[in-house]
């Protein structure tokens, strides 16, 4: 059997996966960066970042693995989701890329709620206009910055922009089309009137195919420079979401998906399009089967723990700070933290929103700010669950994901809170997991997502159950929590 690749780009760094598909798991490399924050409420990277990073990862690979290159025969992709890329007709960047953080289009958000119909939101987009979102972050280049609008050749989200530099081929794909609020989820292809009602031509739009769809080979510009064998199939890839989901093995309904990453979020499979009429979560199409991804979001999870990390306690790495957390009892002696730090979507899709601790008194300690942290991104989880819940998904069990998946105190704390059984996947990167196991079916490698599953998205024995005690204190803590919001809400800095 051969070979697959999974490369995955996420907002905190690009990983890269070599997957034997008989043997499982050869190697994988990672490359961190930065996001550039040029002005407040702005969060932007460099396209070229994220291929430098990949052709660091490739390198690595190659250099261990470089007698295996030539059986690679299928790659698939993961990314960031929302971003928006544009590029000339060249596919030259033309500025960096807006991420899905960057909180700047609010004004246009304001406009967009007066130009689009309720109807439509409802009907075809299924989700809230946000800022940070494709749709709002284009129509800010197009009043802010109209000489760059007017130069655009074409519209892609981040992993697009990279299964552009290996094919030379351009296009898009339903899983990040359809979380732009450019896109009918219903009917799997661009809203075309939205992009009349906003002005937006239809050419800089690319072609939009299914996920495991083989977009073409690697081209012989990128075999120069990478290693990898122009015989190398590659697929158009999907969500970073759509992508853990697959690669944790959650490829029908049943199993709630909990993911820390940069951002958080409270995933289930949907065989159909399920929303929220408050429209207070996401529905965004699955890379598989031509089924949907229903999950709460927020926007602040491992980066508020990055946050307190760098800019309070200067510490060197986050596992330290899950053993300082682990040194302080549940409820963190009364502190409460609010992980708002650029806005809140669910439940909230207030871009406004704000961070905060709680309680403050002069018996806490870095240990207990650490430990708030957790919970407070935790607690904002369980609101997502919750919606996820009333919205008529069930789920038995947890899957944990993310960074988050690597703290036994964070995982503990999940079960608490949410007060479900938590498993964690044996393969830690599960977005790249999932980018290669889709590569693999449309390869031919795996006669199905479901043979793929057994073999590689595998659970150890270790499970993390709910304690009553623990549960019992966290449900109070949690009703305060929840009030915070509101009691504050509106009031000026």
């Amino acid at each position: 059997m051969g070979l697959l690749m999974g490369i995955d780009i996420g907002t905190s760094g690009t990983k890269v996966m070599l997957l034997d598909a008989e043997k499982g798991v050869l190697g994988v490399e990672k490359k961190a960066y930065d996001m550039a924050i040029p002005r407040p409420n702005y969060a932007e990277q460099d396209p070229e970042l994220w291929w430098s990073a990949v052709l660091h990862c490739i390198g690595r690979l190659r250099q261990t693995f470089g007698a295996l290159f030539s059986r690679i025969v299928g790659i698939g992709l993961s990314g960031q989701m929302h971003g928006l890329v544009l590029t000339d007709r060249r596919g030259r960047p033309l500025r960096p890329a807006i991420l899905w953080m960057d909180q700047r289009a609010g004004e246009e958000c304001r406009e967009l709620n007066r130009l689009i119909p309720e109807k439509i939101l409802q009907s075809c987009i299924l989700n809230r206009i946000f800022p940070g979102f494709a749709l709002t972050s284009l129509l800010w280049v197009k009043k802010w910055e109209p000489e760059i609008f007017a130069g655009t050749g074409y519209v892609m989200q981040p992993k697009d922009y990279i299964r552009y530099k290996l094919t030379g081929l351009f296009g898009s794909e339903v899983t990040d089309a359809s979380a732009t609020l450019l896109f009918d989820v219903v009917k799997r292809n661009w809203a075309w009137q939205v992009m009349d009602l906003c002005g937006f031509p239809y050419e800089i739009f690319p072609e939009c195919h299914e996920s495991g769809e083989i977009q073409g080979n690697v081209s012989r510009d990128c075999a120069a420079v990478t290693g990898l064998p122009v015989s190398a199939r590659v697929i158009y890839g999907m969500g970073d979401q759509q992508a853990q989901s697959i690669g944790n093995g959650v490829f029908g309904e049943g199993t709630f998906i909990c993911n820390i990453g940069t951002g958080g979020q409270f995933s289930a499979f949907s065989r159909e399009p399920v929303y929220d009429r408050e429209l207070r979560t996401h529905t965004f199409c699955h890379g598989t089967e031509k089924a949907y991804s229903v999950f709460g979001a927020i926007l602040n999870a491992g980066m508020s723990l990055k946050w307190l990390r760098d800019n309070v306690l200067e510490e060197k790495d986050f596992m330290t700070l899950s053993r300082m957390a682990e040194e302080i009892p549940a409820g963190s002696g009364g502190l409460v933290f609010l992980p708002y730090l650029t806005g809140e979507r669910t439940p909230h899709m207030d871009g406004a929103a704000k961070g905060m601790f709680y309680g403050l008194n002069l018996a806490h300690t870095r240990k207990h700010m650490v430990r708030a942290v957790m919970e407070g991104v935790t607690f904002a989880l369980r609101d997502c669950m919750e919606l996820l819940v009333d919205m008529g998904i069930r789920g038995d069990d947890v899957i944990s994901s993310g960074g988050g998946a690597s703290s036994p105190v964070w995982l503990q704390m999940q079960a608490d809170i949410l007060n479900r059984e938590i498993r964690v996947c044996h393969v830690a990167e599960q977005a790249c997991l999932g980018a290669c196991m889709l590569a693999g079916v449309s390869t031919g490698q795996f006669a199905g997502l479901p043979e793929a599953g057994k073999r590689f998205a595998t659970y150890g024995d270790r499970r993390y159950l709910p304690d009553r005690g623990t549960v019992e204190v966290y449900e109070g803590i949690y009703r305060t929590y929840r009030t915070l919001y509101q009691r504050t809400r509106g009031v000026e800095g």
